[in-house]
């Protein structure tokens, strides 16, 4: 006589992100959260000089590895780029408005990461990229736009949400929609069903 199948332990994710949560709800994902607490300054001033995919991917395993709990744990992270520039998340509305001033007519390059981590061993990591490019935006619509989207774009590093009225800052979009998100989902759920953790 043969039992069910044992679950495998839920899913951690090492992140605060609402969109990361709201990917995984969607794609109909089990996981727990306990946001990973790491110096994510100091890695980035040791990795000064690398490739903005690189250390997105590097962050990424970092949160990961910093849990140790049972089962897989998922780490994330997201870096934005722009003529030569990596931005961090704005610190108050004046930075938020300070970085839009900077991406006005600009190029911006996103990159995403996600990482697993299991016995404090990363088994799997991915980054993806995609480019932005913004319209020129006038002081009226950034203090609009701030009106209307602050603060719930204060964790958001590019000071926008793609599925809200972000969208209206760009003239043009090149990469996969869930990397603009802030995860590559669909490596993620590739690499998840891997491991047993989803059904293939």
């Amino acid at each position: 006589m043969t039992g069910k199948p044992i679950p495998a332990p839920p899913l951690v994710l090492a992140s605060r992100s609402a969109s990361r949560r709201a990917m995984l709800d969607a794609a109909g994902v089990a996981y727990a959260v306990s946001p990973a607490d790491i110096d994510e300054s100091a890695l980035k001033t040791v990795m000064s000089g690398e490739h903005p995919a690189f250390i997105a991917e590097a962050l990424a395993k970092a949160k990961a590895l910093a849990l140790r709990t049972e089962g897989l744990v998922l780490g994330s992270d997201s870096l934005v780029e722009c003529n030569g520039r990596m931005f961090d998340k704005p610190t108050d509305r004046i930075d938020a408005a300070n970085h839009l001033r900077w991406f006005s007519g600009r190029l911006l390059n996103l990159h995403s990461a996600a990482a697993l981590a299991r016995d404090g061993q990363t088994i799997w990591s991915h980054a993806a990229s995609a480019q932005l490019q913004l319209r020129p935006l006038s002081e009226e619509f950034i203090a609009h736009y701030l009106d209307a989207e602050w603060p719930a774009i204060a964790g958001c590093v590019g000071v926008f949400r793609i599925e809200g009225m972000g969208v209206q800052l760009f003239d043009r979009i090149d990469g996969d929609y869930f990397t603009i998100l802030g995860m590559p989902l669909l490596a993620l759920l590739a690499a998840l069903r891997r491991f047993g953790q989803l059904p293939a």
